[in-house]
């Protein structure tokens, strides 16, 4: 398949589910129009973790978003390695089945049976990394946990013949764990010779058209490349709990210099970007804070944040 033709299938039906999965700008297809109110999906969780006796757990309807738990609809975050800090480790998990086992049967969304970010509980580190997975179910990435501290890993997957889930759990890197306050609300973010702003503001309560334009060296970027099918990715993360939003991308057959999403905030409060985007052969992220106000709130000022 060519790369048009493939472009094309990605542009079909990529969003992200509140606590769901990853926000993708779209590579072709004409505009779409901007979402009307934001909602929240109902979600289920399970009584147990899906190991024992190999029967599926009774799912319960819940609000809970996604991300937020190690089990949902039966399936099961499984972390295998412990990870020191600041050394590369060869990182193993497993996602458990309904059935007791190590799930192997995925389908294939973005090009990947599964994304894997990991994020650091105050939300000055973020990494979006694409395990490979053995025969027997066993995924493997080789992770570095750059400081010490408390961090999320968010399993984002959809098995075949079941729902999308993004499953979370914690991970621990041991030593001297200096928290770092959240960055400053910031409209532009700096990484390598690039800028990116971000244009538009969350607004509680419904959806909001967030812009973000990507330049180089003061000049715009219009030749973006295709990174998993698409010009860019947006991952939001509440402060807090580090659920993720509800954001929808727009339809667009530019490569930039911009790239739109529709997001919704389901609360007030403080909320980390993240933007992955290809350039030149390789993928840079930039991370902006946004706080969610109401639709007479202050925009914030628009100060400088360096991506890490």
């Amino acid at each position: 398949m060519n790369t048009a033709a493939k472009l094309g299938t990605y542009a079909l039906g990529l969003a992200v589910v509140f606590g769901g999965a990853l926000g993708v700008g779209r590579v072709v297809g004409p505009s779409s129009t901007s979402p009307t109110a934001a909602t929240t999906e109902d979600h289920t969780s399970t009584t147990g973790s899906g190991h024992g006796d190999g029967h599926a757990t009774q799912p319960v309807k819940s609000d809970t978003p996604g991300g937020l738990q190690v089990s949902q609809n039966g399936y099961t975050l499984n972390l295998i390695s412990p990870i020191p800090t600041g050394v590369p480790t060869d990182f193993q998990f497993t996602v458990i089945g309904p059935d007791g086992k190590p799930v192997t049967d995925y389908q294939v969304e973005h090009d990947k049976k599964l994304h894997f970010i990991v994020a650091s509980r105050d939300l000055t580190s973020f990494q979006h990394v694409h395990p490979e997975m053995a025969p027997d179910g066993t995924w493997s990435v080789k992770l570095t946990l750059p400081k010490a501290g408390s961090y999320r890993a968010f399993a984002d997957f959809s098995p075949t013949g079941g729902e999308k889930l993004t499953l979370g759990a914690d991970l621990q890197a041991a030593g001297d764990y200096q928290p770092e306050p959240l960055p400053h609300v910031s409209r532009v973010s700096a990484v390598d010779d690039y800028t990116v702003n971000l244009a538009g503001d969350l607004v509680p309560g419904r959806s909001s058209k967030l812009t973000l334009t990507v330049n180089k060296n003061g000049e715009p970027v219009d030749d973006l490349q295709p990174y998993l099918g698409a010009y860019g990715h947006l991952v939001a993360l509440r402060a807090g709990d580090l659920a993720y939003l509800h954001v929808h991308p727009e339809e667009s057959d530019k490569a930039g210099p911009e790239i739109t999403f529709y997001a919704e905030a389901p609360s007030r409060g403080d909320y980390r970007l993240f933007l992955d985007f290809q350039h030149e052969d390789k993928v840079r992220t930039a991370s902006f804070t946004a706080t969610a106000t109401l639709s007479d709130g202050h925009a914030p000022s628009a100060t400088h944040d360096h991506a890490h």
